[in-house]
This record gives C-alpha cells, structure tokens and sequence, in this order.
C-alpha cells in the first residue's frame, strides 16, 4: 500500500521518493479510499467519523413501550424500593435506586410518585436532585 499525503510533501513507501502534492494531483485523485485512510482506521466506522448525528441500525434497542403494569405490581416494586431505602439513612436519588433494583429507566417515576401519594415515601430536593427517604 502507497501512502499518500495533503502535506506540503509526501512520500511513497514502495519507492521511498518525495513528491510535490502540486504534480501529483491526480495520483491523489486516482488513489482508493482505502489507501487515503490512516492506518488502523476503517472506512465508514462511524465512530471515526464522529457519528453524524444517525440512529446505528446495527445497535440493539430496548423493545419500545413497557408492558402494562397492574398496581399490584407497582405496589410489588413500591415495597421493594421502600426496603431499599430503610438501609440508607441517607436516602438515595431516582438513578440510584434504578441501579440498586436494576429496574428500567420508565418505570421509576410511577413507582416513585405512588410512594409519594402513599405517604410511603418522602422526598428532599429538586429534580435531579431529589432525595428519597422512607416516610
């Protein structure tokens, strides 16, 4: 593979010549993709790129809606996030309780907002922020 440069200079590995970008033009414009493309990089990895802002088709997905929910199965996921919390003296903030119980990211603000209505629950702070206590 010849290397090729849009330096000042550059030069060709086989033959070990400097040559003039000016009178290599269409050299340039003759070489493959392959060969304009540093070493270790691939053509078309998007990461290289910086991803363009596009949905990767490669990538899996987490299935769209949650399935619905009774509220005995809230009320399930409620009594385990309030055992949960009766360990931390200090409470915990929302992503923390997803992590600890490994629950997904939807279904952590109803269960939260029926402990609360419940008086189950107590909170301290704003959004982020929010740290919930049992009651």
């Amino acid at each position: 593979m010849r290397s090729v440069g849009f330096g000042v200079f550059t030069v060709d590995a086989k033959t070990s010549r400097t040559y003039s970008p000016g009178r290599n033009w269409n050299r340039l414009r003759a070489a493959s993709l392959d060969e304009l493309v540093a070493p270790g990089q691939e053509v078309g990895n998007r990461r290289a790129r910086g991803g363009g802002g596009q949905p990767d088709p490669l990538r899996k997905k987490k299935g769209g809606r949650l399935a619905r929910r009774g509220p005995e199965e809230i009320a399930g996921t409620l009594g385990t996030v309030v055992s949960l919390l009766r360990g931390k003296k200090a409470g915990l903030r929302s992503e923390e309780i997803r992590k600890a119980l490994k629950l997904d990211v939807r279904e952590v603000p109803r269960v939260l907002k029926e402990g609360l209505a419940k008086k189950k629950l107590k909170s301290k702070g704003q959004k982020r922020a929010t740290t919930y206590f049992v009651a």
